[in-house]
């Protein structure tokens, strides 16, 4: 009797269970389908992003962009994307074209804690020994610095991704630009770039190093010579073309690589344009391709043209044209040869007292251009930490009249790729002592100049990557 009474108490308390347990059941297998039905929609996505990327490199490797032999770096492209094709190679309709697309993802892997922008301190020391006539006329490459060892710029530098499709940089420098002046802070660079507009196209705005010709948009630190070349020195002053404005380039989808530059900015360069103002702006463009020669090396081709008006409200056109060859032979980890030149023309207009005293505008059609090389003879160990290199200037003045020539050699060491050390010679001669500096003659003291440099450059955190 007990036995039955157990086993009636037993049944009546699974009775209830059984439809409790037949419904966990089917709501787990409602959730199972539904989590494969997301896996294949995810597999779905994956396929198409493999395949837009297979489309990609093929359509690069088309164009001769890279070779499976000869490890050449690429060229400065700004990130630009050509434009996107539908999956099956048909062509993409008008909204396609005009719809933003996302080049890369956010620093979503970065751990907590971690910035989303990288920071950067760099430091460039430079030492000079001259005559004391062309210390006392400021006459030489480092104008009133003579005979002294400096700190030419140090640099703090903010840049990285603000989202998947703007990204910006900000850069505060100081250095010493006088020889009893105290160190200056100023904002070198504050600039933002949109990544993804229509067409392929990108815009910079802020302040920025106008990528005129082939080293104008590098700073001084990164520049393979010790000194600027006297053409850019003569023809822009110390600063370079640094303005306020916008730049626009596009990159168009072509069998081979071409980039069209575009901007507009305010003119503040004192040297060969310094209207400073928008409604007689500085107008600049660049246009730029790129020839991947295999085992041969490769080069870079450019030209560029700025057009605006002087302080004195004068028309102010300067014209360039430049070239980058690089050779690294397979197994190379570096360059073992690489050569640089630039050939600029200024046609401007200036203001003239004669000699009754009646100001006159006449026209100035002035030229220059600079070439250097350096070689790397050796691929592995310690000595292929070492450079030499050579530069070659002549130029004439913009406004004055006369001409100067410089020519010197100079040795580069590489600890690490965030250490170097340079040691250089120049010399140069003038056949009149004017130029925009405006120092005195003193007996044509400053005619030859003889110099001894010595460059000392690190960098202590995160740095851009350097151009081809």
């Amino acid at each position: 009797m007990r036995l039955l009474i157990a086993v009636a108490l037993v049944a009546g308390l699974l009775v209830p269970a059984i439809p409790v347990l037949a419904q966990d059941t089917e709501a787990i297998r409602r959730d199972m389908e539904q989590m494969r039905k997301q896996f294949e929609a995810m597999q779905d996505q994956y396929r198409k992003a493999m395949e837009t990327m297979a489309d990609r490199l093929q359509r690069l490797e088309s164009q001769g962009q890279q070779t499976a032999t000869t490890p050449v770096a690429a060229p400065p492209v700004t990130a630009q994307l050509p434009p996107p094709t539908l999956p099956g190679g048909s062509p993409p309709s008008p909204m396609d074209l005009i719809r933003p697309r996302q080049p890369f993802a956010l620093y979503e892997r970065r751990g907590t804690g971690q910035l989303l922008f990288d920071m950067g301190v760099t430091g460039d020391f430079i030492g000079n020994l001259t005559q004391s006539n062309v210390e006392k006329n400021q006459g030489g490459s480092f104008s009133g610095l003579e005979n002294l060892f400096f700190p030419r710029e140090v640099e703090l530098s903010f840049f990285g991704q603000i989202d998947p499709y703007a990204r910006a940089e900000v850069r505060v420098e100081t250095g010493q630009d006088s020889r009893n002046g105290e160190l200056t802070v100023n904002l070198a660079e504050a600039n933002l770039t949109l990544m993804t507009l229509p067409f392929g196209t990108q815009l910079k705005m802020g302040r920025v190093r106008n990528r005129f010709g082939l080293l104008n948009e590098l700073h001084s630190h990164d520049r393979p010579f010790i000194d600027d070349p006297n053409v850019l020195v003569q023809f822009f002053g110390r600063e370079g073309l640094r303005e306020n404005g916008f730049e626009a380039t596009w990159v168009p989808a072509l069998p081979f690589y071409l980039q069209l530059l575009g901007g507009v900015f305010n003119g503040e360069n004192e040297v060969a344009f310094g209207r400073n103002t928008l409604r007689h702006p500085l107008a600049t463009g660049r246009i730029r391709t790129f020839f991947d020669l295999g085992d041969f090396g490769a080069i870079q081709l450019g030209s560029s043209i700025a057009n605006g008006d002087t302080p004195e409200q004068k028309s102010s056109t300067i014209i360039g044209f430049d070239m980058k060859y690089k050779y690294t032979p397979t197994g190379w980890q570096r360059a073992l040869f690489t050569a640089y030149g630039e050939y600029l023309v200024s046609l401007r207009d200036v203001l003239v007292t004669d000699s009754d005293g009646i100001d006159q505008t006449r026209h100035r059609n002035r030229q220059g251009f600079y070439v250097g090389a350096d070689v790397r003879p050796f691929a592995h160990g310690e000595l292929s930490k070492w450079l030499l290199g050579f530069r070659y200037d002549w130029t004439q003045y913009p406004v004055n009249p006369g001409q100067e020539w410089a020519a010197g050699p100079f040795i580069a060491y590489y600890p690490s790729e965030f250490l170097r050390f340079r040691l250089g010679y120049k010399h140069t001669e003038r056949t009149n002592c004017c130029s925009y500096l405006n120092f005195a003659d003193n007996g044509g003291s400053a005619r030859r100049v003889d110099e001894i440099f010595l460059q000392a450059t690190f960098i202590l955190g995160a740095h851009p990557t350097h151009p081809f």
